[in-house]
């Protein structure tokens, strides 16, 4: 054996590992799977709401807790990989994952189902920080790691438009327990391949697991995330004010806590890194942009044009396509180009795809919505792999699991935002609707909860005065979502802006690591 070879093992087999692409067909497997389980409910919320009868509060909780505690633990666990291995790690959580799909999918009650769905939340966060983090370990050549990053940002990006269509066949043939246990097979695969061909990496002087950091870190975005649902939902309120207060402390104190510790959970001095920094905001940005319009075109597609769940799934795909054709591409052409260019002109794409929806009514013609939606997907899919690329590249090997956890939590942050802020707009406009004459208080309360509910509502009234209730609704949340797009659209824009100088001279790593 040549001494090249003693002297350099992580350089030969790092750039000729076999099986690597096998190993990468795993994980983003994995990350498609979590992306997929937090928009897959939706669909499913009528059927199990049927069954379980859960009170109006516990449904909120059945959808949002899992979002919750993946946002929460996230930065957690991707130090906890760092530490104890993110191989182990991944495995632990994969065999979790599986295990507690079963548990929701056979749920008997609502308080039950809550439970499963946050202890599905915590497998979950195991699982995303450690995929990115191993494929900085299993490419070290920097263009195959390029596309293999953009290979898992084009999965990361696309679940949120394939949960719909899965949903929706799933909910079209079996019951609705049948949208967990799909989980079943994948993960049985990701553990017996993940042992053979998946290698091990942690970082070697890890130093302690802060357990205060933890409580601290978990505190903060759930309270933040909350606060930010609590004011979608029912605009200002004493929870919302109560929740945003705790989550900004305990996240103000985990920061402090960061700097004065010598193996800090999280490296805030990362964040001095421009190009980093930078990453991070148009990561959360770019999926703010993404999952906003792609939730509320879901409803609009059911609604408002009276698509059915599959169909109404199918229409969102153009998204998907074009993320997994950019992200396959992103990092040859930031390579062609630059860095600063593609994110920004990513964000851009977004953004000026938000202001065309600014234009639409109740019976806009699909060819235009597919359109705008294959524009975010491919402005998405740029950014959003190049970021991630950006924030795995200008980080130490050894803090590769952390930097991991902070790209996934813009990543759950930019969702839960996008929801929220475009949803507190959406239920702002629409609640002011004029209830036609007629209908009763009763009615007309729960015609001003949801577009869903005044739908439902409808059902208890005469034809014409049903079809006037149905129409003055649909038309409120046509209303609400234009306004929506445009302040998207706003934001997005000016984020690219913001992009194009943060990022100057990014660039993205070049020929092999040695």
């Amino acid at each position: 054996m040549s001494t090249s070879t003693i002297k350099h093992p992580d350089h030969i087999e790092g750039v000729h590992r076999p099986g690597r692409w096998l190993a990468l067909s795993v994980l983003v497997l994995a990350v498609l799977l979590v992306a997929v389980d937090a928009t897959v409910l939706g669909l499913a919320t009528p059927f199990l709401s049927e069954d379980l009868k859960p009170s109006g509060t516990q449904l909120l909780w059945i959808g949002d807790v899992y979002s919750f505690v993946i946002a929460g633990l996230l930065v957690s666990m991707g130090s906890l990989g760092d530490r104890i291995g993110r191989k182990k790690l991944l495995l632990i959580g994969a065999t979790a994952f599986g295990a507690v799909s079963v548990l929701n999918a056979y749920a008997t009650s609502p308080e039950m189902m809550i439970v499963a769905r946050a202890l599905l939340g915590v497998a979950g966060a195991t699982l995303m920080p450690s995929t990115l983090a191993l494929i900085r370990n299993l490419f070290h050549d920097p263009r195959e790691r390029s596309l293999a990053i953009g290979i898992w940002g084009a999965m990361a990006s696309a679940g949120a438009a394939v949960g719909p269509v899965v949903g929706g066949f799933l909910l079209e043939h079996f019951w609705w327990g049948s949208v967990f246990l799909i989980n079943l097979p994948v993960m049985a695969v990701l553990v017996l391949v993940g042992i053979k061909m998946i290698p091990e990496s942690k970082n070697p002087n890890p130093g302690p697991w802060d357990l205060p950091s933890v409580m601290l870190s978990l505190v903060g975005l759930i309270g933040i995330v909350y606060a930010i649902k609590e004011l979608a939902s029912h605009g200002l309120s004493v929870d919302a004010g109560v929740a945003a207060l705790l989550g900004a402390a305990a996240l103000t104190w985990f920061v402090r806590r960061q700097l004065t510790l010598p193996a800090p959970l999280l490296d805030m001095r990362l964040f001095r890194h421009r190009g980093f920094s930078g990453a991070v905001l148009a990561d959360l940005l770019t999926i703010l942009g993404l999952s906003g319009l792609v939730f509320f075109l879901s409803q609009f597609f059911q609604l408002v044009q009276g698509r059915q769940p599959l169909e109404a799934g199918l229409a969102e795909l153009p998204a998907a396509v074009g993320a997994v054709t950019a992200g396959l591409i992103a990092g040859l052409v930031a390579r062609r180009f630059s860095v600063r260019s593609v994110v920004a002109g990513g964000l851009a794409a977004v953004g000026l795809s938000l202001a065309v929806l600014t234009t639409i009514d109740q019976n806009t013609d699909y060819p235009l919505l597919g359109a705008a939606l294959l524009v975010v997907g491919v402005g998405a899919g740029f950014a959003f792999t190049v970021t991630a690329d950006v924030i795995l590249s200008s980080v130490p090997k050894d803090q590769a699991g952390s930097a991991s956890a902070v790209s996934e939590t813009a990543y759950e942050l930019g969702a839960a935002l996008g929801i929220a802020v475009l949803g507190s707009i959406v239920t702002g406009v629409y609640r002011d609707f004029a209830t036609p004459a007629g209908v009763s208080s009763d009615i007309a309360s729960a015609a001003h909860e949801s577009l869903g509910g005044a739908v439902e509502a409808s059902g208890a009234l005469a034809p014409d005065t049903a079809t006037a209730l149905v129409s003055a609704a649909q038309e409120a949340f046509v209303d609400g979502l234009r306004i929506a797009a445009g302040v998207g659209a706003t934001v997005l824009l000016a984020t690219a802006v913001a992009a194009w100088f943060l990022l100057r001279g990014q660039k993205l790593e070049d020929g092999v690591e040695h």
